[in-house]
Protein backbone atom coordinates (compact mmCIF):
# COMPACT_ATOMS: atom_id res chain seq x y z
CA UNK A 1 0.00 0.00 0.00
CA UNK A 2 1.28 3.74 -0.77
CA UNK A 3 2.05 6.17 1.54
CA UNK A 4 -0.91 8.13 0.78
CA UNK A 5 -3.34 5.12 0.70
CA UNK A 6 -2.05 3.89 4.56
CA UNK A 7 -2.22 7.25 5.90
CA UNK A 8 -5.92 7.30 4.97
CA UNK A 9 -6.46 3.93 6.33
CA UNK A 10 -4.80 4.61 9.78
CA UNK A 11 -6.17 8.19 10.41
CA UNK A 12 -9.25 7.43 11.60
CA UNK A 13 -8.18 4.29 14.07
CA UNK A 14 -8.01 5.02 17.73
CA UNK A 15 -4.39 4.16 19.12
CA UNK A 16 -4.31 1.36 21.45
CA UNK A 17 -2.20 2.14 24.55
CA UNK A 18 -1.27 0.34 27.15
CA UNK A 19 1.56 0.67 29.76
CA UNK A 20 3.26 -2.40 28.64
CA UNK A 21 3.37 -1.27 24.95
CA UNK A 22 6.49 1.08 24.89
CA UNK A 23 6.29 1.43 21.21
CA UNK A 24 2.99 1.44 19.17
CA UNK A 25 1.26 3.26 16.75
CA UNK A 26 1.76 6.79 17.78
CA UNK A 27 5.25 6.48 16.24
CA UNK A 28 4.36 4.58 13.47
CA UNK A 29 8.37 2.66 14.00
CA UNK A 30 9.46 -0.24 12.37
CA UNK A 31 8.07 -2.59 15.42
CA UNK A 32 5.94 -2.65 18.05
CA UNK A 33 7.72 -3.06 21.74
CA UNK A 34 5.92 -4.86 24.30
CA UNK A 35 7.32 -4.76 27.80
CA UNK A 36 7.30 -8.69 29.20
CA UNK A 37 9.09 -8.13 32.42
CA UNK A 38 11.13 -5.54 34.26
CA UNK A 39 13.63 -5.25 32.23
CA UNK A 40 12.75 -7.55 29.24
CA UNK A 41 10.69 -6.32 26.40
CA UNK A 42 9.55 -8.52 22.46
CA UNK A 43 9.65 -6.71 19.49
CA UNK A 44 7.41 -7.80 17.04
CA UNK A 45 6.94 -6.93 13.37
CA UNK A 46 5.52 -8.41 10.01
CA UNK A 47 5.86 -8.38 6.10
CA UNK A 48 5.53 -10.16 2.90
CA UNK A 49 5.49 -9.28 -0.91
CA UNK A 50 5.17 -10.80 -3.86
CA UNK A 51 8.29 -12.43 -5.80
CA UNK A 52 10.81 -9.48 -6.61
CA UNK A 53 13.44 -12.41 -8.30
CA UNK A 54 12.97 -15.62 -10.26
CA UNK A 55 14.32 -17.98 -8.42
CA UNK A 56 12.24 -19.39 -5.10
CA UNK A 57 15.14 -20.11 -2.50
CA UNK A 58 16.13 -16.63 -3.74
CA UNK A 59 12.73 -14.92 -3.73
CA UNK A 60 12.24 -16.59 0.39
CA UNK A 61 15.44 -15.65 1.14
CA UNK A 62 15.09 -12.25 0.23
CA UNK A 63 11.51 -12.10 2.09
CA UNK A 64 13.41 -13.24 5.26
CA UNK A 65 15.95 -11.01 5.41
CA UNK A 66 13.76 -8.10 4.46
CA UNK A 67 10.92 -9.26 7.01
CA UNK A 68 13.71 -9.36 9.94
CA UNK A 69 14.64 -5.98 8.97
CA UNK A 70 12.36 -4.24 11.16
CA UNK A 71 14.06 -5.73 14.49
CA UNK A 72 17.00 -4.90 13.84
CA UNK A 73 16.55 -1.04 12.63
CA UNK A 74 14.84 -0.89 16.79
CA UNK A 75 17.92 -2.60 17.76
CA UNK A 76 16.68 -5.76 18.64
CA UNK A 77 17.40 -9.22 18.37
CA UNK A 78 15.31 -11.85 15.82
CA UNK A 79 14.58 -14.99 17.98
CA UNK A 80 11.43 -16.33 16.31
CA UNK A 81 9.78 -16.48 13.18
CA UNK A 82 6.38 -17.83 11.49
CA UNK A 83 5.77 -18.04 7.61
CA UNK A 84 2.70 -15.66 6.42
CA UNK A 85 1.99 -17.40 2.52
CA UNK A 86 -0.07 -16.66 -0.41
CA UNK A 87 0.57 -19.26 -3.27
CA UNK A 88 -1.77 -20.52 -6.31
CA UNK A 89 -3.72 -23.64 -6.35
CA UNK A 90 -1.60 -24.97 -9.21
CA UNK A 91 2.02 -23.53 -7.60
CA UNK A 92 4.18 -27.06 -7.94
CA UNK A 93 4.88 -28.25 -4.37
CA UNK A 94 8.33 -28.30 -4.96
CA UNK A 95 8.83 -24.47 -5.96
CA UNK A 96 6.55 -24.12 -2.59
CA UNK A 97 9.39 -26.04 -0.78
CA UNK A 98 12.18 -24.41 -1.77
CA UNK A 99 11.03 -20.57 -1.19
CA UNK A 100 10.27 -22.09 2.82
CA UNK A 101 13.89 -23.73 2.67
CA UNK A 102 15.07 -20.23 1.90
CA UNK A 103 13.49 -18.26 4.38
CA UNK A 104 14.68 -21.15 6.89
CA UNK A 105 18.47 -20.49 5.90
CA UNK A 106 18.16 -16.65 6.41
CA UNK A 107 16.20 -17.27 9.50
CA UNK A 108 18.71 -19.74 10.32
CA UNK A 109 21.84 -17.56 9.70
CA UNK A 110 20.13 -14.70 11.79
CA UNK A 111 20.38 -17.18 14.93
CA UNK A 112 16.69 -17.80 14.81
CA UNK A 113 13.88 -20.44 14.13
CA UNK A 114 10.86 -20.37 12.17
CA UNK A 115 8.16 -22.15 13.88
CA UNK A 116 5.44 -22.73 11.92
CA UNK A 117 2.95 -19.97 10.17
CA UNK A 118 0.08 -19.86 7.72
CA UNK A 119 -0.48 -20.21 3.98
CA UNK A 120 -3.33 -19.73 1.86
CA UNK A 121 -4.80 -19.72 -1.40
CA UNK A 122 -4.14 -16.56 -3.41
CA UNK A 123 -3.62 -15.58 -7.17
CA UNK A 124 -0.06 -14.13 -6.89
CA UNK A 125 2.10 -15.75 -4.68
CA UNK A 126 2.98 -13.65 -1.45
CA UNK A 127 5.42 -14.49 0.92
CA UNK A 128 6.74 -13.07 3.99
CA UNK A 129 7.34 -13.37 8.01
CA UNK A 130 5.57 -12.25 11.56
CA UNK A 131 9.29 -11.63 13.23
CA UNK A 132 9.69 -11.31 17.30
CA UNK A 133 12.55 -10.33 18.71
CA UNK A 134 14.13 -9.20 21.91
CA UNK A 135 15.36 -6.34 23.05
CA UNK A 136 16.77 -4.07 26.13
CA UNK A 137 13.63 -1.59 27.14
CA UNK A 138 16.61 0.96 27.44
CA UNK A 139 18.21 0.42 24.18
CA UNK A 140 15.33 1.15 22.21
CA UNK A 141 16.56 2.90 18.55
CA UNK A 142 13.41 4.63 17.02
CA UNK A 143 12.85 6.67 14.10
CA UNK A 144 11.82 9.72 16.71
CA UNK A 145 15.03 10.24 18.10
CA UNK A 146 16.90 12.09 15.75
CA UNK A 147 18.37 16.03 17.13
CA UNK A 148 19.61 18.75 15.25
CA UNK A 149 23.60 18.70 14.93
CA UNK A 150 24.01 14.90 14.16
CA UNK A 151 25.82 12.93 11.42
CA UNK A 152 23.20 11.06 8.58
CA UNK A 153 24.82 7.29 7.53
CA UNK A 154 22.98 4.82 5.47
CA UNK A 155 24.55 1.40 5.66
CA UNK A 156 23.17 -0.48 1.77
CA UNK A 157 23.27 1.44 -1.18
CA UNK A 158 19.73 2.58 -3.29
CA UNK A 159 18.29 0.54 -6.15
CA UNK A 160 16.44 -2.06 -5.54
CA UNK A 161 13.43 -1.32 -7.22
CA UNK A 162 14.88 0.03 -10.35
CA UNK A 163 16.92 -3.47 -11.23
CA UNK A 164 13.78 -5.33 -10.24
CA UNK A 165 11.94 -3.41 -12.34
CA UNK A 166 14.13 -4.02 -15.08
CA UNK A 167 14.48 -7.49 -14.40
CA UNK A 168 11.03 -7.83 -15.33
CA UNK A 169 11.70 -5.93 -18.52
CA UNK A 170 14.11 -8.82 -19.45
CA UNK A 171 16.17 -5.51 -19.68
CA UNK A 172 18.44 -6.41 -16.59
CA UNK A 173 22.26 -7.29 -16.66
CA UNK A 174 22.99 -10.57 -14.75
CA UNK A 175 25.62 -8.77 -13.15
CA UNK A 176 23.75 -5.82 -12.08
CA UNK A 177 21.19 -8.70 -10.58
CA UNK A 178 23.61 -10.54 -8.65
CA UNK A 179 25.13 -7.31 -6.64
CA UNK A 180 21.30 -6.36 -6.23
CA UNK A 181 20.47 -10.22 -4.73
CA UNK A 182 23.45 -9.91 -2.72
CA UNK A 183 22.95 -6.50 -1.14
CA UNK A 184 19.00 -7.96 -0.29
CA UNK A 185 20.31 -10.97 1.19
CA UNK A 186 22.72 -9.31 3.53
CA UNK A 187 21.22 -9.25 7.04
CA UNK A 188 21.24 -5.61 9.09
CA UNK A 189 22.30 -7.52 12.11
CA UNK A 190 26.08 -6.71 12.03
CA UNK A 191 24.85 -3.31 11.29
CA UNK A 192 22.38 -3.20 14.01
CA UNK A 193 25.05 -4.73 16.21
CA UNK A 194 27.59 -2.08 15.47
CA UNK A 195 24.95 0.39 16.68
CA UNK A 196 24.12 -1.30 19.61
CA UNK A 197 28.24 -0.98 21.09
CA UNK A 198 27.74 3.08 20.69
CA UNK A 199 25.37 4.70 23.57
CA UNK A 200 25.23 7.72 21.43
CA UNK A 201 23.04 6.24 18.53
CA UNK A 202 19.22 6.41 19.08
CA UNK A 203 17.86 6.72 16.41
CA UNK A 204 17.28 4.24 13.22
CA UNK A 205 14.95 3.03 10.77
CA UNK A 206 15.31 0.71 7.67
CA UNK A 207 14.62 1.86 4.23
CA UNK A 208 12.02 -0.37 2.36
CA UNK A 209 9.10 0.52 0.49
CA UNK A 210 8.89 3.86 0.95
CA UNK A 211 12.14 4.73 -0.48
CA UNK A 212 15.50 6.52 1.37
CA UNK A 213 13.51 10.11 1.06
CA UNK A 214 10.18 8.52 2.06
CA UNK A 215 11.89 7.38 5.53
CA UNK A 216 14.04 10.09 6.01
CA UNK A 217 10.97 12.27 5.72
CA UNK A 218 9.50 9.96 8.44
CA UNK A 219 12.59 10.26 10.56
CA UNK A 220 12.50 14.19 9.91
CA UNK A 221 8.71 14.27 10.87
CA UNK A 222 8.96 11.94 14.24
CA UNK A 223 11.87 14.12 15.63
CA UNK A 224 11.14 17.32 14.60
CA UNK A 225 14.15 17.90 12.94
CA UNK A 226 15.15 18.73 9.32
CA UNK A 227 17.44 16.56 7.39
CA UNK A 228 19.68 17.58 4.64
CA UNK A 229 20.85 14.83 2.40
CA UNK A 230 23.83 15.07 -0.11
CA UNK A 231 22.73 13.62 -3.23
CA UNK A 232 26.24 12.32 -5.11
CA UNK A 233 26.80 11.10 -0.96
CA UNK A 234 23.73 8.22 -1.81
CA UNK A 235 25.50 5.11 -2.75
CA UNK A 236 23.91 3.08 -5.76
CA UNK A 237 23.76 -0.58 -7.01
CA UNK A 238 25.88 -0.95 -9.82
CA UNK A 239 23.59 -0.38 -13.20
CA UNK A 240 20.79 1.28 -10.89
CA UNK A 241 21.84 5.15 -12.49
CA UNK A 242 20.78 3.17 -16.16
CA UNK A 243 18.13 1.91 -15.53
CA UNK A 244 16.38 4.51 -13.70
CA UNK A 245 17.58 7.27 -16.05
CA UNK A 246 16.48 4.63 -18.63
CA UNK A 247 12.87 5.09 -17.65
CA UNK A 248 13.00 1.66 -15.51
CA UNK A 249 10.81 2.88 -12.54
CA UNK A 250 8.48 1.19 -10.43
CA UNK A 251 4.91 2.05 -9.55
CA UNK A 252 5.60 2.67 -6.09
CA UNK A 253 7.93 5.53 -7.02
CA UNK A 254 5.90 7.75 -8.17
CA UNK A 255 3.39 7.13 -5.02
CA UNK A 256 6.20 8.13 -3.06
CA UNK A 257 7.28 11.12 -4.71
CA UNK A 258 4.28 12.59 -4.64
CA UNK A 259 3.07 11.99 -1.10
CA UNK A 260 6.49 12.74 0.37
CA UNK A 261 7.53 15.73 -1.62
CA UNK A 262 4.48 17.75 0.10
CA UNK A 263 3.91 15.73 3.35
CA UNK A 264 5.38 16.93 6.87
CA UNK A 265 7.25 19.64 5.98
CA UNK A 266 8.08 18.29 2.13
CA UNK A 267 11.10 17.82 0.43
CA UNK A 268 12.88 20.51 -1.09
CA UNK A 269 15.29 19.38 -4.24
CA UNK A 270 18.12 21.70 -5.41
CA UNK A 271 17.48 22.57 -8.78
CA UNK A 272 21.36 21.72 -9.56
CA UNK A 273 20.54 17.71 -8.06
CA UNK A 274 20.84 15.43 -11.05
CA UNK A 275 17.50 14.32 -11.81
CA UNK A 276 18.11 10.71 -12.28
CA UNK A 277 19.91 10.61 -8.40
CA UNK A 278 16.50 12.76 -6.88
CA UNK A 279 14.64 9.78 -8.75
CA UNK A 280 16.67 6.86 -6.89
CA UNK A 281 16.20 8.46 -3.90
CA UNK A 282 12.47 7.52 -3.96
CA UNK A 283 12.63 3.87 -5.71
CA UNK A 284 11.28 1.71 -3.18
CA UNK A 285 13.67 -0.85 -1.63
CA UNK A 286 13.74 -4.32 -0.77
CA UNK A 287 16.15 -5.66 2.05
CA UNK A 288 17.29 -1.78 2.07
CA UNK A 289 20.04 -0.40 4.59
CA UNK A 290 19.88 1.28 8.04
CA UNK A 291 19.34 5.11 7.98
CA UNK A 292 20.50 6.64 11.19
CA UNK A 293 22.07 9.70 12.93
CA UNK A 294 24.73 9.93 15.29
CA UNK A 295 26.20 13.37 17.33
CA UNK A 296 28.93 14.91 15.47
CA UNK A 297 31.19 13.84 18.02
CA UNK A 298 30.83 10.15 17.58
CA UNK A 299 30.74 9.51 13.96
CA UNK A 300 34.80 8.83 14.21
CA UNK A 301 33.43 5.89 16.97
CA UNK A 302 30.61 4.93 14.68
CA UNK A 303 33.20 4.38 11.63
CA UNK A 304 35.41 1.98 14.12
CA UNK A 305 32.43 0.40 15.30
CA UNK A 306 31.25 -0.62 11.66
CA UNK A 307 34.63 -1.32 10.15
CA UNK A 308 35.40 -3.80 13.50
CA UNK A 309 32.60 -5.85 12.09
CA UNK A 310 33.50 -5.72 8.57
CA UNK A 311 29.82 -3.57 7.73
CA UNK A 312 29.58 -1.13 5.00
CA UNK A 313 28.52 2.62 6.21
CA UNK A 314 27.90 5.60 3.96
CA UNK A 315 27.94 9.75 5.59
CA UNK A 316 25.22 11.12 3.70
CA UNK A 317 23.89 13.96 5.46
CA UNK A 318 23.22 16.06 8.61
CA UNK A 319 20.60 16.74 10.73
CA UNK A 320 19.86 20.67 11.84
CA UNK A 321 16.69 22.64 13.28
CA UNK A 322 13.36 23.05 11.09
CA UNK A 323 11.13 20.48 9.24
CA UNK A 324 11.43 18.02 6.21
CA UNK A 325 14.18 17.49 3.90
CA UNK A 326 16.30 19.28 1.90
CA UNK A 327 18.58 17.53 -0.49
CA UNK A 328 21.74 19.10 -1.99
CA UNK A 329 24.13 18.67 -4.97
Amino acid sequence: MGPEALAQVLRPLAIQTHPNLLVGLQTSDDAAVYLVAPGVAIVQTVDFFTPIVDDPWTYGAIAAANSMSDIYAMGGDVILALNVAGFPDGMAPEIVTAIFEGAAAKVAEAGAVIGGGHTVTDAEPKFGLSVTGRIAPDRILSKAAAKPGERLFLTKPVGTGVVATALKRDECDPNHLAAAVASMLTLNRDASLALRELTSVRACTDVTGFGLLGHASEMAERSGVKLTISAASVPLLPGAYGYAAGGAIAGGLGRNRRYFETHAGGIAIDPAVDPTLATLMFDPQTSGGLLFTTPEAEAESVRTAFAGRGADLWEIGTTGPGRGIAVVP
